[in-house]
């Protein structure tokens, strides 16, 4: 078969890519090595956490927040078989609607491992070991990413486990011990603490999602506590051993103490790395980049192969799906001979712990060190009617605002529902608003979004309303 563009991969970038290039009118194929459309995102990453995220909150609420509000419950129970058939079910729904998608869109599917023969040849292994060829005059690698791993540590996916086992325990932990206070690991281990858990955070860092705005890392870490997690930070992790049913950890204090914990499941969640195995890119030239397995592109996405593409997690930037889809669409209409633009400053981050984190553009560390002069807001969400109204006080809006022409260069929220109020920060910013702008539009009240208007005020001349 030939076609105008063939995707290696349908996660959130493949999909999109293949999506968006049949609707430009590209006869298009994807290649999937799994039964089911995706990726990590939908069947092991985004999608299931997010299920058990929501059912964990119920739960917690249930236990811990519904006397407040005049419910009471009797003999509360979990019920762990249901809450993960729950979520497979989530997951069987998210990646049937791809394939409803790709037959919408005429999108030719392939199961199977793809692998280059030449730079216009595909070779895909199908699951009974029987090899078909198919032709492409643009390929699109879109593989995706697994987890990383520890050199010292081995994974048993039994005791020792990753983020993918973590999805599918049918126990709630006595003792959950999380190596790495980043994204992926705070927000299964606050699965697990909100069921129950104690859970145990070694981080090497001196913050919590280091890679944040530290006022948020420092603000989740107090309301994590509260939730009953606790924190190692900055301690080096040496080993990690099972015996049967339980685990130790020993990790060094950053006065070079000694430590250990023992638990019954120890999460590693230390990133994740580029899936570039088996692709044969030796075959048409290419290499990966030693650390991380990146694939390099330039400002079109193209390798140094004309006519190979890569997106998402195989590339340079963030692992984010969203960047992955953006990137999808790009590529597709780079391919169609058209002129679109990714502002990657402009890629907002969530963690969906609650209170949730987000954020986008630059943190005040960052600022620092360009030496760019910013002026900075905050507001309180113990300040907020809403939040008040719902219980939820914890966190705060920051927006970081250029001190010369009051543009908005970065907002940093966690909170209710920040993941969906950084949107509003991200149209702001990518028509480049400024801090007045905002505090000068009409929220509707009582919303957590009024929370981004003070903020707003706040950053113009320091004149909230309602602290």
């Amino acid at each position: 078969m030939q076609y105008d563009v063939i995707v290696i991969g349908s996660g959130p970038g493949g999909y999109v890519a293949a999506i968006r290039s049949a609707q430009l009118g590209l006869k298009t194929a994807c290649i999937e090595k799994y039964a089911t459309y995706g990726g990590t995102c939908l069947n092991v990453g985004c999608i299931p956490s997010k299920a058990l995220l929501d059912s964990s909150e119920h739960y917690y609420n249930a236990s811990h927040a519904f006397k407040t509000h005049g419910i009471n419950l009797d003999n509360l129970s979990l019920d762990m078989a249901q809450m993960m058939k729950r979520k497979t079910e989530v997951v069987a729904k998210n990646t049937a609607g791809i394939s409803f998608l790709f037959k919408k869109n005429k999108i030719d599917g392939y199961q199977g491992i793809g692998s280059f023969k030449d730079k216009n040849t595909i070779s895909i292994k199908k699951p009974d070991g029987t090899t078909e060829e198919i032709s492409g005059k643009n390929i699109i690698v879109a593989t995706g990413s697994k987890p990383s791993g520890l050199p010292f540590i081995k994974i048993d996916k039994k005791r020792i486990i990753t983020s993918t086992e973590a999805l599918t325990l049918q126990e709630v932990p006595k003792h959950l011990v999380l190596i790495g206070g980043g994204v992926i690991g705070l927000e299964l281990g606050s699965v697990y603490a909100r069921l129950g858990a104690k859970v145990s955070v070694i981080e090497f860092m001196d913050s919590i999602i280091p890679t944040m705005d530290r006022g948020l890392g420092k603000e989740l870490q107090k309301v994590l506590q509260k939730q009953g997690m606790e924190f190692y930070l900055g301690h080096k992790v040496t080993g990690a051993t099972s015996n049967g049913k339980e685990v130790t950890v020993t990790f060094d204090a950053p006065n070079g103490d000694k430590k250990e914990l023992t638990g019954d499941y120890c999460l590693v969640a230390v990133g994740r790395v580029a899936y570039t195995d088996g692709l044969g890119l030796d075959k048409i030239g290419l290499s990966v980049e030693e650390r991380g397995r990146k694939i390099t592109v330039n400002d079109h996405l193209e390798t140094s192969v004309k006519g190979v593409y890569a997106i998402g997690d195989v590339v340079k930037g963030a692992m984010l799906a969203h960047k992955a889809e953006d990137e999808g669409t790009f590529v597709a209409e780079v391919i169609a001979g058209q002129k679109p633009h990714i502002n990657y400053n402009l890629i907002p981050g969530v963690v969906y712990t609650w209170p949730e984190v987000a954020a986008v553009g630059q943190t005040e560390e960052q600022l620092k060190a360009a030496n760019i002069k910013y002026k900075t807001g905050s507001f309180p969400f113990r300040a907020s009617g809403r939040a008040v109204a719902s219980g939820d006080l914890d966190g705060f809006v920051k927006v970081l605002a250029d001190a010369a022409t009051d543009e908005i260069l970065g907002v940093h929220i966690i909170g209710p529902r920040a993941a969906d109020m950084i949107a509003e920060a991200v149209v702001a910013m990518e028509f480049r608003a400024s801090a007045e702008d905002i505090s000068r539009m009409s929220h509707a009240h009582p919303t957590y979004t009024e929370a981004f208007r003070e903020a707003c005020l706040a950053a113009t001349d320091n004149r909230p309303i309602h602290i």
